[in-house]
């Protein structure tokens, strides 16, 4: 059983059910049938895409991207679909390590994707090109026939290449085969209460939606919305729910705040039954005002890419006993998911008895193979079957876990991974600089805010409105430029000298304003 299997079968069953649906386009699952057929064949007369090739999809959310997933699940091929929010420097490691036989891109990325096929030796196919090698244009001269790999694509065969920052700054290839993206989809489908009547707006960047969202909607024929993924706006959201009749979604917390601020009720979004949350933390008394205004809808998700993202839940049920009066559990992460054993340990890897300290770690059948092409970094985090997350937590009696602390530097800021490393590595390049610490630090709506301790070099001078103009004018987008920046005359060292980053934060969460 694969996902191109599973579009085939819809087509057959209800070839008039809608797939996706964008900016008032719907396609049926027979014209997603028909055309991720056309576009395999496409796939593999023009481009030489074969079983196991990768094909990177660079482009903001679209329809098209799940008719290049469901031409990659029918070939074999793998399906890597990249944030369109990073910068060129880090779409050439990944397309570094991707190897890429070919790159689909639209309009916006058009320039960018053909810098980087010339570097990478891949060709790019255009979504919105003119002409006869345009996208389209492939498309309509291409056969209509069912690849014959749609059968023979096996559990062990790789799916998708999910791209995540780690905390040197280097993209990982988190890879999946076609085995565990099914059995992954059997768990969201079970967890999100998913049915054929389901209907999904995805108000996040697609790359992160593939195998939480895409893939249990395809196993069971329901539909994908599109919705803008730059820009959220409560209102427009809630109009979008109310125009298609969404039933599900996924949103980071501060998505969730803005719902609040806009003034958006239950009665905005009648049909709307289940909203995951997650990606970033979320202040336990804001998860308290959602459920009070929006009722038990909510379905909080702690977990990670390289387990397919969902690791715990907080259930609809936890939501309402929290609101009730067990308020302890809005603090907690909720109990392992389906088919998901979650162990807290110590260095030693040995369990820790309830209430104490340890790393979270992962045991699933939908755990990922490996970091593609990187059996260092592989062998540091999946060990024994066991994937380490970094995260400090402790378990109480009821099983519940809870996220006191992070081993890894890396700060998330409304859902968006940022790597300290190389926010600190712009600001070293300033000529005033000598010491700096990239830290985050808890906010009320976006998780963690962004600060920087600095030390200047004896006699320099320098501002922190100047390092944040320096760290824009050297392209950091906004979202990594520290929102505060704070003086040292020497940023606190350990015992051997190296900079004492909890340190740094402990300071600068006691120094800020109120």
């Amino acid at each position: 059983m694969n996902v191109g299997i599973a579009i085939q079968n819809t087509a057959r069953r209800a070839p008039d059910a809608a797939a996706v649906i964008e900016a008032g386009r719907t396609l049926t699952y027979a014209q997603l049938d028909e055309r991720s057929n056309r576009l395999a064949d496409a796939l593999v007369r023009s481009f030489g895409v074969g079983r196991g090739d990768r094909v990177a999809l660079l482009t903001p959310n679209r329809t098209a991207i799940v008719e290049v997933m469901a031409a990659c699940a029918k070939l074999g091929a793998v399906y890597c679909g990249l944030n369109f929010r990073l910068g060129e420097e880090e779409y050439d490691a990944i397309l570094e390590n991707a190897a890429a036989t070919v790159i689909v891109c639209g309009d916006e990325h058009r320039e960018l994707a053909a810098r980087l096929g010339e570097r990478h030796g891949a060709p790019v196919l255009d979504i919105d090109g003119a002409g006869d090698d345009g996208y389209e244009a492939r498309i309509a001269a291409a056969a209509n026939v069912t690849p014959k790999t749609i059968h023979e694509v096996r559990s062990d065969d790789l799916f998708c290449l999910v791209y995540t920052s780690g905390t040197t700054g280097r993209p990982k290839g988190v890879l999946f085969d076609v085995g565990s993206v099914v059995q992954h989809a059997t768990v969201a489908l079970h967890e999100f209460e998913l049915d054929a009547n389901a209907r999904w707006l995805v108000a996040l960047p697609h790359n992160s939606s593939v195998q939480i969202t895409f893939v249990p909607l395809l196993m069971v024929g329901g539909t994908v919305i599109f919705d803008e993924s730059r820009g959220f706006d409560g209102q427009r959201f809630a109009a979008t729910v109310r125009e298609h009749g969404a039933t599900h979604t996924y949103l980071v917390p501060t998505m969730l705040f803005r719902l609040l601020e806009a003034g958006v009720g239950p009665d905005d979004i009648p049909t709307l039954q289940t909203i995951g949350y997650g990606a970033a933390p979320c202040p336990p008394d804001r998860i308290k005002q959602l459920v009070e205004r929006f009722g038990p809808r909510f379905t909080q998700l702690y977990g990670m890419a390289e387990i397919a993202s969902i690791g715990t839940m907080l259930r609809k049920e936890d939501h309402a006993r929290a609101v009730a009066g067990e308020d302890h559990i809005f603090a907690s992460c909720g109990r392992p998911s389906c088919v998901m054993d979650v162990r807290v340990v110590d260095d030693a890897g040995n369990d820790v008895p309830d209430g104490e300290r340890g790393e979270v770690i992962f045991g699933s059948p939908h755990t990922m193979l490996e970091y593609y092409r990187d059996e260092q970094r592989t062998a540091e985090a999946l060990i024994d079957g066991w994937m380490h997350s970094g995260d400090i937590g402790t378990r109480d009696a009821d099983g519940y876990i809870y996220i006191v602390d992070r081993k890894k530097d890396l700060i998330i800021r409304g859902g968006f991974n940022i790597v300290p490393s190389e926010v600190e590595n712009v600001l070293y390049a300033h000529p005033a600089v000598l010491e700096v610490a990239v830290v985050g630090t808890p906010d009320p709506e976006w998780g963690e805010a962004l600060a920087a301790g600095v030390a200047l070099k004896d006699g320099a001078s320098a501002d922190e409105a100047e390092l944040q103009a320096w760290c824009r004018e050297h392209g950091l987008p906004s979202v990594k430029v520290p929102e505060r920046v704070m003086f040292f005359p020497t940023l606190p060292k350990n015992a051997v000298g190296k900079l004492a980053k909890r340190d740094v934060r402990d300071v600068l969460i006691g120094s800020a304003p109120a």
